[in-house]
């Protein structure tokens, strides 16, 4: 079996279940809790890879960091993204699993459910 590996955020619902659907199926992912443990920069420019999105898209935009960190200007490059990402890690949109060389994003939930092997 592939490895599996979950970058959650227990307090998250959305995370949470994720995490159960995972479990129902009886698979155990390699969980990330990324706010104790953030990902790097390049951990962080993988993960787009694997997910086919920019890094603007992985931003959580109605966190404070968001604002305060003025992420909303279209000037920023990737790169700042990234930065900003590893650095302030609330911004993480989660759960994110990681399957392989593929992840998706669950939101909603289920969605983790389209890379399973």
């Amino acid at each position: 079996m592939t490895d599996l590996t979950l970058y959650h955020n227990p307090r998250c619902s959305k995370s949470r279940s994720a995490l159960q659907l995972l479990e129902a199926r009886g698979l155990t992912p390699t969980i990330v809790r990324y706010l104790d443990t953030p990902p790097s920069v390049a951990q962080l420019s993988d993960i787009l890879g694997k997910l086919g999105i920019g890094a603007r898209q992985l931003l959580r935009s109605g966190e404070d960091d968001y604002r305060t960190l003025n992420l909303a200007a279209t000037d920023l490059s990737e790169a700042q993204l990234i930065e900003a990402m590893a650095t302030h890690p609330k911004l993480i949109e989660r759960p994110i699993l990681i399957v392989g060389s593929q992840a998706v994003i669950g939101r909603p939930p289920e969605k983790i459910l389209e890379i399973l092997p």
